[in-house]
């Protein structure tokens, strides 16, 4: 199975916990990239911890709880869907700076949108059939 994108579809609760370009965002998560009205949606290159769909100059650190909320597609190099999950638990993969514990999406994003200590796991993904 080769992965080569994964596409998260979390569903925020509280946005002001996260800090984007060292200030503390808002209420609604007016600042930071990659939101789509109540989902955080960054499009992630597995391979590099890039995301592809972050606002260049922009840096963040990721404090989202999205207790069973969070939504992920895995997708091939033809941009097939490999895997899916409607909502669940937040994967490992997605808390490289501090342990989750399937609740929080916790990560620290640079100006060109790197993942700091990104690792992919295939693994930390089940969709709901298994």
């Amino acid at each position: 199975m080769s992965i080569q994108k994964l596409i998260v579809k979390a569903r925020v609760r509280y946005w002001e916990d996260t800090n984007v370009n060292g200030v503390d965002d808002t209420e609604n998560g007016d600042n930071v990239p990659c939101k789509k009205g109540d989902l955080w949606c960054p499009e992630i290159d597995v391979a590099t911890g890039v995301i592809e769909n972050w606002e260049i100059g922009k840096t963040a650190f990721i404090n989202y709880k999205v207790t069973d909320c969070c939504g992920w597609v895995l997708l091939d190099s033809n941009g097939h869907v490999v895997k899916s999950q409607e909502d669940g638990y937040v994967p490992k993969t997605l808390s490289p700076a501090v342990k989750g514990y399937g609740d929080y999406i916790i990560m620290n994003i640079d100006q060109n949108g790197q993942i700091e200590k990104w690792k992919f796991d295939i693994d930390d993904f089940h969709g709901e059939e298994e």
